[in-house]
């Protein structure tokens, strides 16, 4: 095929115009994107402030809260471990209780003595000894251990009252320092909830507190299942001791699936943690309303420049096609191209063919004239048209002058042919290029030949098998794609059993038929585009099979075990089998990062075939060293 743009008259003044005119549009419409991604950012940058802010003061509540309880069981506990736990003492801590009148943050206050037995309440309670808390985690925790602080624990159901509550307690000692029972205040958790259901942080946006530890102690918005839940395995508790004690964390809550813009702060004090989000999607919804009329505008602005653009190109494009019609006769040109022998084309800027010399219906079998306003390129093969068309951009962008392409294409009677076609540029007066000049000559034969000779450097002449050189050169391949892709890789390799008995007995005529026998059943058994049958040497062949387990390289190796049953070639001298048997060694490995090329392999699968011959041959053993990799499949 031969090639050339074409284009009457000068095509710079339209080109600018529209470029002009095209930029003057990009650039309002990349203003007006920055100045929009700015205005979002910052709507991002004054959510993040707000909840930042609002997670300092929340945090300053809970601490607040659990202060209160703290020093309210410091009190207690002293008063416990001073007077002790006898009716009179136990008589002035309930009057202490009653004073304290819980209201408010505080829920209730409990003392109970070593078995977990109530000794005082805050609640109204009829019989005190019928009720035992041993069996709670804060209660068994102080009984083990002999820590003295404030212990905040995880969510609870109440016993008096059923609510959720949270529980603060510190252990109280004997004089002798023995466990002697807990001092424990209760916080409502509806308390919390309520308390941050007073903050607007949108209809999806939600506040919790929770432990370190990564249990839900509160929420905003709650349905009654999110307290007490564990969230521990999520992204931000897992990397809470990495993180700073305070920053903003963007994820999508595994409670309701809403992506959220939040911002954390843990507790200096206490091993609680404040979360307050807001939904990403209400945080930029007046954002998006403001966008969505400021792109009108601009749009409808961009919009009236185009048009007039437009016009004025249409104005000077005009002027040019009437230019063009002053342009020279190609009548040089012409007379070249009809006495050559090679197939010569000029072709138009739409890429419809302006001329084609006689030589063409040599060539493609099309005379000029049926080439004449047809595509240039209709007739390029679907895998090279890639390639000419990034060869041809080249020369046409002025990347190139000139370039020399090899690919297939359509001849009328004979199909698909190669040739070759030498391109070069023609410029214009003022040096711009107006088209391309392409010579093109056949190259069906010349290629025939080049694939014929390919195929007798990869191939056993003998057999017709890939031969020891193409064979090691695919193992080194698939050694290299099993290496990258995790995949297992499977080698048989098979040996005529008493094969020199057979060539002195029948003759080395019977010894290459029975060769090319083997060789046909091994390529018959190489069923998959990737499997490689080849003639390793002699009478010892070889079978690679890439992405194939251990279970799949010895069905494989049965099944030509079986053919080769079936085939019967008789050999006297293989008693007892009085057959051409063959004996078979298979491993399977993985392209282990330390072994640089697929030797070892070989060798496993050689072991394993001396292993088979030492069996007494005409049979298979699999290699023992065989490493089961992970989403391999059987062949």
């Amino acid at each position: 095929m031969a090639t050339v743009w074409h284009k009457s008259g000068p095509i710079r003044p339209p080109l600018l115009a529209a470029g002009f005119v095209a930029l003057a549009c990009l650039a309002m419409l990349a203003l007006s994107a920055w100045r929009e991604w700015e205005a979002r950012t910052s709507y991002l940058d004054n959510a993040e402030t707000d909840l930042a802010n609002l997670a300092r003061s929340l945090t300053q509540h809970a601490d607040d809260t659990f202060e209160i309880a703290d020093n309210t069981l410091t009190v207690l506990v002293n008063q416990l471990e001073l007077e002790g736990t006898g009716a009179t003492a136990m008589a002035k801590v309930q009057t202490f209780l009653a004073r304290r009148n819980p209201a408010g943050r505080v829920h209730g206050i409990f003392v109970f003595d070593e078995t977990g037995r109530w000794l005082a309440t805050t609640e109204p309670v009829a019989d005190l000894a019928a009720l035992n808390n041993a069996d709670r985690d804060y209660f068994q925790r102080h009984q083990t251990s002999p820590e003295r602080g404030t212990l905040i624990g995880h969510p609870v159901r109440s016993r008096s009252g059923g609510q959720w509550i949270i529980t603060a307690s510190r252990r109280f000692n004997h004089t002798d320092g023995r466990f002697a029972g807990v001092a424990l205040l209760t916080i409502d958790v509806d308390y919390f909830a309520n308390f941050y259901r007073q903050f607007d942080v949108g209809a999806r946006g939600a506040i919790a507190l929770l432990s370190t530890g990564g249990v839900i102690l509160a929420r905003s918005q709650d349905d009654g299942s999110y307290v007490g839940r564990d969230m521990s395995h999520r992204q931000l508790m897992r990397e809470l001791s990495q993180r700073p004690a305070a920053g903003p964390y963007v994820f999508t809550s595994p409670l309701d699936g809403i992506e959220r813009l939040s911002f954390y702060r843990k507790s200096s004090r206490y091993p609680v943690l404040m979360l307050a989000t807001e939904a990403r999607d209400d945080v930029l919804a007046p954002w998006r309303r403001e966008a969505l009329i400021h792109l009108a505008v601009v749009v409808c602005l961009v919009a009236l420049i185009a048009l007039a653009g437009f016009m004025l190109v249409l104005q000077l494009a005009q002027r040019q096609r009437m230019a063009a019609a002053l342009e020279a006769k190609e009548a040089d040109f012409r007379l070249l191209a009809e006495q050559s022998g090679d197939m010569v084309m000029r072709i138009g800027l739409d890429e419809l063919i302006l001329y084609a010399s006689p030589s063409s219906a040599r060539v493609v079998g099309w005379l000029p004239q049926q080439l004449a306003g047809r595509p240039a390129l209709s007739g390029v093969h679907a895998d090279d048209l890639a390639d000419v068309r990034a060869r041809v951009a080249a020369l046409r962008d002025g990347r190139a002058e000139e370039a020399r392409i090899i690919y297939r294409t359509r001849h009328r009677e004979r199909g698909d042919i190669w040739v070759e076609s030498a391109l070069r540029v023609t410029r214009a007066t003022g040096g711009l290029i107006d088209g391309v000049v392409a010579i093109t000559r056949d190259m069906t034969e010349h290629k025939d030949l080049e694939q014929r000779l390919a195929a007798l450097a990869t191939r056993d002449g003998l057999t017709g098998l890939a031969n020891r050189r193409h064979f090691d050169e695919r193992l080194a391949e698939e050694w290299a794609r099993a290496r990258r892709d995790g995949t297992p890789l499977s080698l048989l390799m098979i040996d005529v059993d008493h094969f020199k008995p057979f060539n002195d007995h029948y003759g080395h005529q019977a010894g290459d038929d029975a060769l090319r026998a083997v060789a046909r059943m091994l390529a018959v058994h190489a069923r998959r585009p990737a499997d490689l049958a080849a003639r390793y040497g002699g009478e010892e062949f070889a079978l690679l099979m890439p992405d194939t387990d251990a279970e799949g390289c010895a069905q494989r190796g049965e099944a030509v075990l079986r053919a080769l049953q079936e085939l019967a070639l008789p050999h006297v001298h293989n008693p007892p089998a009085r057959r051409i048997t063959v004996s078979i060694g298979g491993a399977t490995q993985h392209a282990i990062s330390g072994s640089p090329d697929g030797a070892a392999l070989i060798e496993t699968a050689d072991r394993a075939l001396y292993a088979a011959k030492e069996r007494g041959r005409d049979c298979m053993v699999m290699s023992g060293a065989v490493i089961a990799w992970p989403g391999s499949r059987s062949a």
